[in-house]
């Protein structure tokens, strides 16, 4: 894995953060992880020893020597002129994930991209479930696609404290993903060509991996993306549900009012000013799951910090996307092609 240049320099449900989370470094983020300078083979910075941060946060993540590696192809889940679908596990910071991954006929390398899907219940969740439209056509147009399903989906291991930890997991997940591709070893994989495409939950997933690993992809996608900030996520999808995991992350965290310190902690908002890659944002004016102005204000906190960022809006277009969805996904494409060279 390697960082580009002076580019890199510098959670539905992500939980989003409440009042008094904005751009900025107010909270002393760490620079990028030593475990990302040893892949690239730079020399890390020398910076003082960070300031423990709170174990449940963005900075925590930040200062963790991630790790990603074993990724194994199972079994064959179909096979086509296109492309052949793999079951497969990989190892990230200790823990088996399994996901599906979809390799093109011919010859390689081909470029790699991650997906990290929605919200999906995990009692009902099978693997590779959430994105199987876009696992499909980007594999067509010459991807490698590995499908992530994340601690406690399907075959992956256990993680009990994950949901009331906000799900900061799942990050970990995506970034243990990006790093054994690039430890492969495969013959079918450019490990220095590699993208984040995440949906809903996703794109809260991938905002949060573009700030704790600064330069570990080449270029990220959302689409629908839920909120930046974790309480905005609660408030809206589970509290009116009555869902009794709030009561725990409140008693465990504390509110918004009671502990905004550790609220600014695990919104990305808080630490725009370190995302490396560029960012296209797709949000249909008609999602009435997502509303668009969580897509806007990212687009906007992140253009402030300087960041390379779009945002496209959909007109009409829903949560899932319908009408426009293949006219988005050549935007998509297209965007994938100019970055990951």
């Amino acid at each position: 894995m390697r960082l580009r240049g002076t580019a890199c320099a510098a959670a539905g449900l992500l939980l989003a953060v409440a009042t008094g989370c904005t751009g900025g470094t107010e909270d002393g983020a760490p620079a990028p992880s030593p475990a990302l300078a040893r892949a690239t083979g730079a020399s890390p910075r020398a910076t003082p020893t960070p300031t423990p941060a709170d174990p449940v946060s963005l900075p925590a993540l930040m200062q963790r020597e991630h790790t990603g590696s074993e990724l194994r192809l199972g079994d064959v889940l179909d096979r086509n002129s296109a492309y052949t679908r793999y079951a497969v596990t990989y190892e990230a910071n200790g823990l088996t994930i399994s996901g599906v991954m979809n390799i093109p006929q011919g010859k390689g390398p081909f470029p790699a991209l991650v997906l990290a899907h929605g919200y999906i219940d995990p009692d009902v969740y099978f693997s590779g479930q959430g994105m199987p439209r876009e696992q499909d056509r980007l594999a067509r147009a010459g991807h490698v696609v590995l499908h992530t399903d994340y601690r406690n989906h399907a075959r992956s291991d256990e993680d009990p404290d994950n949901d009331v930890n906000l799900r900061l997991g799942y990050t970990e997940d995506v970034i243990g993903a990006a790093l054994a591709l690039r430890n492969s070893g495969r013959p079918e994989i450019d490990g220095d060509r590699i993208g984040l495409f995440g949906r809903s939950m996703g794109g809260g997933v991938v905002y949060n991996t573009l700030v704790v690993a600064p330069g570990l992809f080449d270029a990220a996608v959302v689409y629908a993306p839920v909120s930046a900030r974790p309480q905005e996520n609660i408030d809206h999808f589970q509290r009116p549900d009555g869902d009794p995991l709030v009561a725990e992350i409140e008693e465990k965290h504390g509110t918004p009012e009671e502990d905004p310190a550790f609220w600014r902690g695990v919104s990305p908002l808080t630490y725009a000013d370190r995302v490396g890659e560029p960012l296209l944002i797709q949000h249909g004016t008609a999602d009435d799951t997502c509303p668009i102005a969580w897509s806007r204000e990212v687009a906007a906190v992140f253009g402030e910090a300087g960041k390379d960022v779009e945002l496209r809006t959909v007109p009409g277009e829903g949560h899932t996307f319908g009408p426009r969805w293949a006219a988005e996904m050549e935007v998509t494409e297209a965007f994938f092609a100019r970055h990951l060279r």
